[in-house]
């Protein structure tokens, strides 16, 4: 089986879960529990996993290997998107039974732009090899920057695309249910909700900017970083819901981050002097992500470990 013949069925796989699960188990708006979270989560994460399973069949141990990576890899990256889906929620007041078609359409939207960024990071890599260190710096100069802002700042109200929907199109005074549009005295008036999906639709976009090149560290297989890309963004859904609540708790996942960019880019950068193996990757991403919520688990028991002594 081709690559081309291989990623047609995987797209058709996908497109047909998210069919099932926005048609059969969410065709009515509602707020998700956490155990239908859980298990929509763990459901995405076995498929992936059994995914890397058939490619080690299929394909061998090191692309096995580097699809588990980049998974990986999107995963930890992806955690600002959450953060950031959460401020969006708040600061648009998007009641909790919108918000799973809002990032249902989201999620879909991002397939089509990442896939559009990897085919072109693909022939940019294939075409013109100093653009593998473009990305590299890149990504230094991006972990920097994250490590200095120390927190990733977002001002939905500075959002261009939302100020220009809001100049160009008629927008209702409140949400009408989970519709994007509505018709008014025959005129089709945009709904906020709308609005919302338009600030996650570009805010993934520019978190695409950060991942993409970051996965071309890992291989360029075009094969491996869209799947293993895909299959993290399709879980991103349900990854909301379970962190959305705790995400600010985890104070330092945001440096974790810029670190684990920097260490990308510097692999990038330094290719033609050595290329460590993929374990050694997905030992250093797992290891700095793994510290990162250890530390802030431990950093919010602390005080209150403290307080009960102190009134004891």
């Amino acid at each position: 089986m081709t690559n081309t013949y291989a990623l047609i069925l995987f797209n058709l796989f996908i497109l047909a879960l998210l069919a099932l699960d926005l048609g059969l188990f969410n065709r009515r708006p509602h707020a998700p529990s956490l155990r239908e979270t859980s298990l929509w989560y763990a459901a995405w994460l076995a498929l992936a996993l059994l995914f890397n399973v058939g490619i080690f069949f299929w394909r061998g141990p090191e692309p096995a290997l580097q699809f588990l990576t980049g998974y990986i890899l999107e995963l930890s990256l992806s955690m600002d998107n959450v953060f950031v889906f959460a401020l969006i929620f708040s600061y648009m007041a998007v009641p909790l039974s919108c918000q799973h078609r809002v990032l249902f359409w989201g999620i879909l939207g991002a397939l089509v732009m990442r896939s559009i960024f990897i085919v072109a990071g693909v022939a940019l890599v294939s075409r013109f090899a100093w653009i593998f260190y473009v990305f590299g710096a890149f990504l230094v100069f991006t972990g920097l920057k994250l490590l200095w802002e120390k927190q990733r700042e977002f001002h939905p109200e500075r959002n261009p695309v939302l100020r220009l929907a809001r100049k160009f199109f008629p927008v209702t005074a409140g949400y009408e249910g989970s519709s994007f549009f509505v018709r008014d005295r025959g005129s089709l008036l945009v709904t906020p909700l709308l609005l919302v999906l338009l600030l996650v639709e570009t805010t993934d976009l520019l978190f695409a900017v950060d991942s993409i090149p970051a996965v071309f560290a890992i291989t360029q297989d075009p094969f491996i970083v869209y799947t293993s890309n895909i299959f993290a963004i399709v879980g991103l859904r349900t990854l909301y819901f379970l962190l959305a609540g705790a995400i600010a708790k985890f104070r330092y996942l945001h440096p974790a981050l810029a670190v684990i960019l920097i260490l990308v880019g510097v692999k990038m950068l330094a290719a033609h002097i050595y290329k460590p193996p993929t374990w050694v990757s997905l030992a250093l991403i797992c290891l700095i992500f793994g510290a990162a919520i250890c530390l802030s688990l431990l950093h919010e028991r602390g005080p209150r470990a403290g307080d009960a002594s102190g009134k004891a």
